[in-house]
């Protein structure tokens, strides 16, 4: 069928000229179409995620998961992330460890009735839709600083000695140049004299 073509009162619309030809339903199903390619591309960089060498056809089960987390699919009342796991299990080809987009949009179908509940399934679709489009996935977290191990013992500064404890105060900040170097005192008091600089109030 071409653009102007569609199905409608039991025959086929050839015609613009037809009476049953309506201009919105080829402008709906456009927007539609757009709709998806936003879709398809957000499930793409999700497919990809944390494997370089992935096609982006396929998804995987955690990254699936991670898409419904981020996008707002899951939001641990209306959809669960039990949900999101026993509908990625129910739509998957078996025996398969991931699933293709066509597969990913029957998942949509499945979760968003869950999701929106009061409104028609095509409207749910939609919303679902809407909040996947245009998304990306993030990286919050990948650059924390590691604390496992060998690791957490050596950025202790509490265990630190010698010059290097000098370098850090007791609540493991770091005294910048001060603690790195012995900085000459030309106030005239004796070195860590509490009382410096109480001369002038005390006369």
């Amino acid at each position: 069928l071409t653009l102007l073509e569609t199905r409608c009162m039991g025959h086929d619309c050839v015609s613009s000229s037809c009476r049953c030809f309506s201009a919105p339903s080829v402008l709906t199903s456009f927007l539609y179409s757009s709709k998806m390619s936003e879709v398809e591309n957000t499930f793409r960089k999700f497919a990809i995620y944390g494997d370089t060498s992935a096609s982006g056809n396929n998804m995987t089960g955690k990254n699936f998961s991670k898409m419904c987390k981020e996008c707002g699919i899951m939001d641990g009342k209306a959809v669960t992330s039990t949900d999101i796991d026993i509908v990625f299990n129910k739509v998957k080809t078996k025996g398969a460890r991931t699933i293709t987009f066509a597969e990913f949009q029957q998942a949509m179908k499945e979760l968003c009735s869950k999701r929106f509940k009061g409104k028609s399934p095509e409207e749910a679709l939609q919303a679902v839709y809407g909040l996947i489009e245009g998304k990306e996935p993030s990286s919050v977290g990948a650059t924390k600083a590691t604390k496992v191990g060998g690791v957490k013992r050596l950025t202790d500064t509490s265990k630190y000695t010698g010059s290097h404890k000098e370098r850090f105060d007791e609540s493991g900040k770091g005294k910048g140049l001060a603690g790195r170097q012995d900085l000459m005192d030309n106030s005239g008091y004796v070195g860590a004299y509490k009382g410096a600089g109480t001369y002038d109030q005390m006369h």
